[in-house]
């Protein structure tokens, strides 16, 4: 089976994002968004989050790279899930600002996570 590293999808008038039919297991804990480094938003199972970010975020309290990168990945982060019927996610609008996303959306793996971006 191949495996799908790559998709492109419009959003529809909800700003809901269809997640490919092959991928919508990945998701099945629950799905996060946030901002990404750069222009672009990160999504995430929602396992990958609570296992290998949150733990990153809880640094030392006084160390500033860590509260910088709570401050990235926190300032607009949304929690949610797939609808079971279309494998839909709704992209919140200030998300999707942060990114330039109007309504073309690529997605690309990375890691364990995936990178929108403006297509």
């Amino acid at each position: 089976m191949a495996t799908i590293d790559y998709f492109e999808r419009k959003l529809d008038d909800k700003r809901r994002l269809t997640i490919p039919t092959e991928l919508r297991a990945e998701f099945a804990s629950g799905v996060v968004i946030t901002r990404g480094f750069k222009d672009y938003l990160h999504l995430y199972p929602l396992v990958v989050w609570e296992e290998e970010v949150e733990p990153k975020l809880k640094g030392n309290i006084l160390d500033e790279q860590t509260a910088d990168l709570n401050v990235q990945f926190r300032m607009g982060k949304t929690e949610g899930e797939i609808d079971g019927k279309q494998g839909r996610v709704m992209i919140e609008q200030h998300l999707l600002n942060h990114a330039g996303i109007k309504r073309d959306i690529v997605a690309v793996r990375a890691g364990k996570y995936w990178r929108l971006q403006a297509l």
